[in-house]
């Protein structure tokens, strides 16, 4: 069985998809995407990704999360508070069993999102909480990091999280490394190919702490066109591009590496062990490159 691309931090759920997520899916699926590690933002999300787990068990894997910024994107937009969890706790616990990770988590202390010193502090009341729900469910977490790359890491450490995903991540390379160290990954969606800003930190995170995403309907190649799941496969080639690897190379690792981050994600049971997973990877001539990391990969994340 081969190991198609993971989506490990997308909308599927936003509103922008309610007209054609049929199509939407359908051209994912042609582009060779298997899962969609599927986050929240807001508890008014949370019913609508469980029907959509409901309606597509082996595609959508769901993700509970109060974003750092709540209030959509206009003028409303604002810091989280902590009563933005009242509601969402409970269901955090009633569904427990469904969720593959607590996400999209985090902080965002864009100067004009979080402009005083309260909403920083809000915004770290809301993070520490979702991370201390992760801990007790054991679950993952799927993690949002502007403007705030190095207090995210240091905050997940300081608070024992292991298990990590920092998505379009854009702090320092020295930063990323020290997530590295904690054996946190890291994913980059189709945006990163509209410029070279993100090559060095590309390079220099290792790929077995690498994913893919696309974060769809944001961050596509085109910043005024709506972003799918399909675009996964722009991440990818750049991404090998930048490393001096095989496409097919990232795409096999960084779909391992999920897997391994969100084991609930993987429904079909692909790499349940790392007997099964030679034997996924001997059932297909890959390049000699592919068991190298693969091999990396068994040793950070078992």
């Amino acid at each position: 069985m081969e190991l198609g691309f993971v989506d490990s931090h997308c909308h599927i759920s936003a509103r922008e998809f309610e007209q054609d997520l049929e199509d939407v899916l359908q051209r994912s699926r042609q582009a060779g995407v298997e899962t969609l590690i599927a986050v929240t933002e807001e508890v008014g999300e949370f019913s609508r990704i469980l029907q959509l787990q409901q309606r597509y068990p082996d595609v959508v894997a769901p993700c509970f999360g109060v974003h750092p910024l709540q209030g959509g994107e206009g003028p409303e937009q604002r810091s989280a508070k902590p009563q933005d969890l009242d509601a969402a706790l409970p269901l955090f616990y009633e569904h427990r069993e469904r969720l593959v990770a607590v996400g999209e988590i985090g902080l965002d202390f864009t100067p004009w999102r979080a402009p005083t010193q309260q909403d920083r502090d809000d915004q770290m009341t809301v993070f520490v909480k979702q991370l201390d729900v992760a801990k007790e469910l054991d679950l993952p977490v799927n993690v949002h990091s502007r403007s705030a790359a190095k207090v995210t890491i240091e905050t997940m450490r300081e608070q024992g999280i292991s298990r990590a995903l920092l998505h379009n991540f854009a702090g320092k390379p020295s930063v990323a490394l020290e997530g590295v160290k904690a054996g946190y990954l890291f994913s980059f969606p189709p945006a990163v190919c509209r410029n070279q800003q993100r090559d060095k930190l590309i390079r220099d995170i290792p790929l077995e702490h690498i994913c893919l995403e696309t974060d769809s309907p944001a961050l596509g190649l085109d910043k005024h066109a709506r972003n799918e799941p399909c675009n996964i496969v722009l991440s990818c080639r750049y991404i090998a591009d930048v490393k001096g690897l095989s496409a097919q190379t990232v795409q096999l690792v960084t779909a391992q590496n999920a897997y391994r981050l969100f084991p609930r994600a993987d429904t079909q049971q692909r790499t349940h062990t790392h007997t099964h997973t030679h034997t996924v990877l001997k059932s297909t001539v890959w390049p000699e490159e592919v068991f190298f990391f693969m091999q990396k990969t068994q040793q950070v994340l078992t």
